[in-house]
This record gives structure tokens, sequence and C-alpha cells, in this order.
């Protein structure tokens, strides 16, 4: 028991935004403190003037030395905001270094948890009734697209000739129908003698020449 109160506790180490935040306040400061250190500098070189102007001279040396001695210390105040630059950029680094190493690992548990409930068995059964639903649904409409009743009975073949009967005598019509192509009479010239216009060929002569010429 008493060797327990005696033992001192461990202190957990401080984390490292605690870290951060300390020599972030430590810099401040150290600047508020060059701050001060600047304007005591200012004040003693005006010391020093007013002296130099009332021919005291071992008082303006006086506020001179006083002035080296806060340059001396601004320039060792100025050395720890370096070192204090330092080491934040050093544990920013290796925060920002721990957090990388943090999510990777949060990424495979994730991962690892995700493989874990799965199984290649399953995986391949799943593929196996994707197929077998895409195949039936296939066969569902190719089922559905055939013929049924009447429509079934009919001869495609049957169907096609009657079809290219009804082309020919279409166009059989539309031959005798075609009226023919005379070309047209020149405007007559008072200067010619007028020549009779010839009649127009009946339809029984048009019909009659057709037919010559698709007996050649």
């Amino acid at each position: 028991m008493l060797k327990r109160l005696l033992t001192k506790p461990k202190k957990e180490p401080p984390s490292a935004l605690s870290t951060l935040d300390r020599l972030h306040e430590t810099l401040e400061m150290l600047e508020k403190k060059e701050h001060v250190l600047q304007k005591k500098i200012s004040i003693e070189v005006e010391k020093a003037k007013d002296c130099t102007k009332a021919k005291n001279k071992k008082a303006a040396i006086q506020c001179l030395k006083k002035k080296k001695l806060y340059e001396a210390q601004i320039e060792q105040l100025r050395n720890f905001q370096l070192r204090v630059h330092d080491q934040m950029i050093v544990l920013e680094g290796a925060k920002a270094t721990t957090d990388v190493i943090d999510a990777l690992q949060a990424g495979s548990s994730a991962v690892k948890s995700m493989q874990q409930s799965l199984s290649i068995d399953d995986v391949e059964k799943t593929m196996e009734q994707a197929n077998e639903h895409t195949e039936n649904m296939r066969q569902i409409q190719e089922a559905l697209a055939m013929p049924v009743g009447a429509a079934a009975d009919f001869d495609e073949d049957e169907l096609e000739a009657e079809l290219e009967d009804m082309e020919g005598e279409e166009l059989e019509e539309e031959l005798l129908q075609s009226p023919s192509t005379v070309p047209a009479a020149p405007l007559p010239n008072s200067n010619q003698p007028r020549r009779e216009t010839p009649h127009p060929a009946s339809d029984v002569d048009e019909l009659a020449a057709l037919q010559t010429e698709m007996a050649l």
C-alpha cells in the first residue's frame, strides 16, 4: 500500500494536437516579447538622441549599450522561434503520416470485413443464378413471339408468291395507263409555211407499239 502511494503514476504522452497547440502558444509568447524589446530599443534610441543634443555623451552611450543588450535578446528570441517552427513542422509531418497510416489501416480492415462476408462459392452461385434467369427470360420472349392460332397455319412461300403476282399486276396496269410521251411541237414561224399538226396516236396504237417493244 505504501509502495503504491510513493510510486508516481505514469503520465500518458501528450497528443499531437495538444503539443501543437502548446507550440503555437510558445511561438506567440516569443513574438510578443520580441515586439516589447523592439519598443524598448526605439525608446533608447530616442533617449540617446536627446542626450546627444544635451551634450550628455555618457548618458547617450548608456542608452546605446541598453539598445545592444535588447538587440542580443531579440536575436536569442528569434533563434528560439526558429527552433519552435522546426519542431512544429516535424510534429505536423509526423501527425500527417500517422493519420495516413490510420486511414489505410481502417480501409484495410473494412475490405477484410467485406471479404469475410463473401466467398467464391457465393459469387459463383450468384452468377449462375443470374445466367439462368437471363436464359429463362430469353426463352419466354421467344415463346411469346411465335405465331399462334390461325396465323401459325399460314404458308410463307404461298404468301410470297401471291405478293409477287400482285406486284406484277400493278406493274402491268401502270404500263397500260401511262400516257405516251410525244415531243412538243415547235412554235410556228411566220417566215415558214404552216404544216398540219399530226393527230396524236390513239390508245390502241400505243398499246400495239408497247406490245411490239416487249416482244423484242
